[in-house]
């Protein structure tokens, strides 16, 4: 799981890049300033959880692989997601009821460092 996570968190980086790019160069004129300040807040938490998803994997080449590693990973992953994702849907669509979603995105992410630090505790 280890090579997936590293794999999987420099295919998110490398979204939050062109994301973010996107976003700054061809959306800032047709947003408003609070759907642009929501699109780049997905973007900033995009890119630290896709260096989390590193992290993890890295964590993981050091450490036997556990259950806590693969869900915090698994956690990054689907709060990237669900928050960074309903934040974009959010800016793109005008639909502010999306952000109903966001919380369950930033749950997931709290979630993911939990585990994370708990393997590193545990495997120390």
């Amino acid at each position: 799981m280890a090579k997936l996570f590293i794999l999987m968190g420099s295919i998110v980086m490398a979204l939050s890049v062109a994301i973010g790019a996107f976003g700054a160069h061809g959306l800032e004129p047709r947003l408003s300033e609070r759907m642009m300040k929501n699109y780049q807040t997905g973007v900033q938490y995009h890119m630290i959880h896709g260096i989390g998803l590193i992290i993890v994997g890295l964590v993981a080449l050091k450490l036997t692989s556990s259950s806590m590693l693969n869900g915090a990973g698994w956690s990054f992953l689907i709060g990237i997601i669900l928050f960074s994702g309903s934040l974009y849907a959010m800016a793109l669509t005008g639909v502010t009821k999306l952000g109903a979603i966001t919380p369950i995105g930033g749950l997931a992410f709290i979630v993911g460092w939990v585990l994370l630090g708990l393997a590193v505790v545990r495997g120390l």
